[in-house]
């Protein structure tokens, strides 16, 4: 099946009952594909409804959506598969998503779906997701782009989305009755269009009396400039996102965050991506973790996860051991604020002063309470 017209066309139905499956794993983002496959059904004519296992739905399906996430969750997906496959023995069952594109012949070995549809699915890709199946879900998932211009060898976009394909508005794809838009592109800097469009995000947020902004994935501080930095200034985002994944990238990024300041982004509003556990050592994240505090930035700590990881935290890098990753799981639970590590004097102290990266994550014990 090369489109997915062709897909749906070999279904024996004209009018179809279509089940989106979105499996128990952890999300906090509700699953964009299914709610734009539903949007994509009902402009059809057909039935639809979203359920996460153990609902049942109020119709038999002529056909069941599954999505997948990461490929550590591949557990859940084969439990919902499972799951509807016996409520509606013979119904067939697409899985698609990160998973199924990643890994496509270990989802047929272990799930065994009746089509995995790989990457993106292009005649969804203009359609307004069905928001109306999250009903509690307040904000606009968007892509103004997709790939990028990077080949970085720790990522999976490559793989998931080769060619950068870029959009020259957002307008569109914003819903009017929400006050948030998340930014889900991989580079959005990287973009020919993308300053046209923030000057398109400046306007809205000018109509609205509140609009809030969210680059998901991180700005590429490589790309920042003047121009771009002033715009996202004037946006007032309440967190800018970039990364530091390797010493390479120092003073690069320390001028993209003197750029935004000077432009007019407080400090307090940056959280910087501290990618660890890929071809670091232990000496160089702690070097990385005392230049974000130092610069008084906050920094989010993101273990490196093999793109074909079967389960979370298994893989352990050359240099690195269980235990001392375990400990930077730890200080992220005890002194980070929703996982980033902010830019305190005492924390920033505890890093700076620090001889080495074990040194650094050594937690207080707390203090014994005697009965008197």
């Amino acid at each position: 099946m090369d489109t997915f017209s062709r897909l749906i066309d070999s279904f024996p139905c004209s009018k179809l009952n279509v089940l989106c499956v979105w499996p128990r794993y952890y999300s906090k983002y509700p699953p964009l594909g299914l709610l734009k496959l539903s949007a994509y059904h009902r402009l059809r004519g057909d039935m639809v409804q979203l359920v996460r296992p153990p609902e049942i739905p109020e119709f038999t399906p002529d056909v069941i959506y599954v999505t997948s996430l990461f490929t550590y969750a591949w557990e859940k997906v084969k439990e919902a598969v499972g799951y509807y496959r016996h409520l509606f023995p013979g119904k067939p069952v697409v899985l698609g998503g990160i998973y199924a594109s990643l890994m496509p012949e270990h989802a047929q070995e272990e799930i065994k779906p009746d089509y995995i549809w790989r990457g993106i699915v292009s005649e969804l890709e203009e359609i307004l997701p069905d928001y109306s199946l999250v009903p509690g879900w307040k904000g606009s998932i968007v892509f103004t782009s997709r790939g990028c211009i990077r080949n970085c060898p720790f990522c999976a976009v490559p793989v998931l989305e080769p060619d950068f394909v870029c959009r020259s508005s957002v307008g569109d794809l914003i819903n009017k009755k929400y006050n948030q838009a998340i930014f889900w592109d991989n580079n959005f800097l990287a973009s020919p269009y993308h300053q046209e469009i923030l000057e398109e995000l400046i306007n809205i947020k000018k109509a609205k009396r509140y609009f809030q902004i969210d680059f998901n994935q991180g700005l590429d501080a490589r790309l920042i400039t003047p121009d771009n930095a002033a715009a996202i200034a004037s946006l007032r985002m309440s967190v800018v996102r970039l990364a530091y994944d390797s010493t390479c990238h120092r003073k690069a990024l320390k001028r993209a965050i003197d750029m935004l300041c000077e432009a007019g982004v407080s400090k307090k509003r940056f959280v910087v991506y501290a990618m660890f556990n890929f071809e670091d050592t232990p000496d160089d994240f702690l070097s990385r973790v005392q230049d974000l505090l130092s610069w008084g930035v906050a920094v989010y700590p993101m273990r490196y996860q093999p793109i074909d990881a079967l389960k979370k935290d298994s893989y352990v890098a050359p240099g690195w051991t269980p235990e001392l990753l375990e400990m930077v799981a730890d200080a992220r639970r005890v002194l980070g604020v929703h996982g980033a590590w902010p830019s305190y004097e005492a924390l920033k102290r505890k890093f700076l002063d620090a001889p080495d990266l074990r040194s650094a994550l050594i937690l207080r014990k707390p203090k014994e309470v005697v009965a008197i």
